[in-house]
């Protein structure tokens, strides 16, 4: 299939090289027309053909015109959205692959029908990882123009790979795609919603595992008797967690790894930042009368990091890159 992909940063940029290297050819745009032009030169054989704006990425396209928007949630995403509006015609796809909050994709699913245009939200897990290890994908839209971006999914899927299988998964209730990684959730907005909840619950086992690793690293404290002081290998403990342990995770692997290249994280700062997932998870928690105090002791914590912080909010630092290539002090 053909798709113009606009946004390539350091997700939009992989999904285009996946999608290429997938048999799938790609329009590619982005603001800084070198990172476009870098993209297109990794794109298997030649399969990405650059774009200078919106106007020209349509004109480029051909057939039923898919144009995934990989961009910042907010005001940029809005502007593209409406543009978009203006040059697509009646049967063309919009996507919106970031972490847009799932009212505006009601609104803007509602504006858009009226011209008879399809839009589709894609809550995308996956971070730097996912040029290799493929996407997470919970999406929301009608399901006719759901199926026909499937090819597309499928290609940036992870696939079932070696992970066993979920015992009575064959029941014919449960989507099978749901095994390969991507999942319809329902109509528009129905997929950054559960991808919000994702990353709430993200937020909560981050917190969990930073502070599990400060309260061992401040297990030598003066404050203690001596004779309960224990000089803890962290990276040995979270290592050794991995192999077997009921807590053996991704977040684990990645704070295995930056604790394997610097025990005492002393290149993070641990000022964390929180992109909006966490606190949207939390609104909608309070709308529906939903307890839920871990992420929003989680969320609490990232603020309070800012003024201030200490060992735990370092290895949630350490985390944030290594899935994502979080810079700290930003949302990006």
């Amino acid at each position: 299939m053909q798709i113009g992909i606009v946004g390539l940063g350091k997700m939009g940029g992989n999904i285009s090289i996946r999608l290429t290297r997938h048999g799938h050819d790609v329009v590619a745009y982005d603001r800084d027309p070198a990172v476009t032009a870098k993209v297109c030169e990794q794109a298997e054989g030649g399969r990405a053909t650059a774009a200078t704006g919106l106007k020209d990425m349509v004109g480029k396209l051909s057939g039923r015109k898919i144009i995934w928007l990989m961009l910042p949630a907010g005001e940029v995403t809005e502007q593209a959205v409406q543009e978009l509006g203006t040059l697509m015609s009646r049967g063309d796809i919009v996507i919106d692959g970031g972490n847009s909050f799932y009212k505006d994709d009601i609104r803007r699913a509602a504006e858009l029908v009226k011209k008879g245009i399809d839009y589709i939200d894609v809550g995308t897990s996956g971070g730097v990882w996912g040029l290799e290890r493929g996407y997470c994908m919970m999406y929301g839209g009608t399901k006719e123009a759901t199926d026909h971006i499937d090819p597309i999914l499928s290609a940036l899927a992870p696939g079932i790979g070696d992970i066993p299988r979920t015992p009575n998964r064959d029941k014919p209730e449960f989507d099978p795609r749901a095994e390969q990684g991507y999942l319809h959730c329902g109509p528009a907005g129905s997929g950054h919603f559960v991808k919000m909840v994702h990353n709430g619950i993200e937020y909560g086992i981050m917190q969990a595992f930073a502070e599990g690793f400060d309260v061992m690293k401040s297990k030598n404290s003066t404050e203690l008797p001596e004779d309960q002081r224990f000089e803890l290998n962290m990276a040995d403990i979270a290592e050794v967690w991995r192999r077997g342990s009921v807590v053996s995770s991704w977040l684990l692997d990645l704070s295995a790894s930056a604790l394997a290249g610097n025990p005492d994280l002393s290149n993070y700062k641990g000022d964390v930042a929180d992109s909006g997932e966490g606190r949207w998870t939390i609104e909608a928690a309070i709308e529906e009368a939903v307890p839920v105090p871990v992420i929003t002791a989680s969320l609490f914590t990232r603020f309070r990091s800012r003024t201030g912080n200490n060992y735990a909010e370092k290895m949630l630092s350490a985390m944030r890159f290594g899935f994502g290539g979080h810079i700290e002090g930003t949302n990006n």
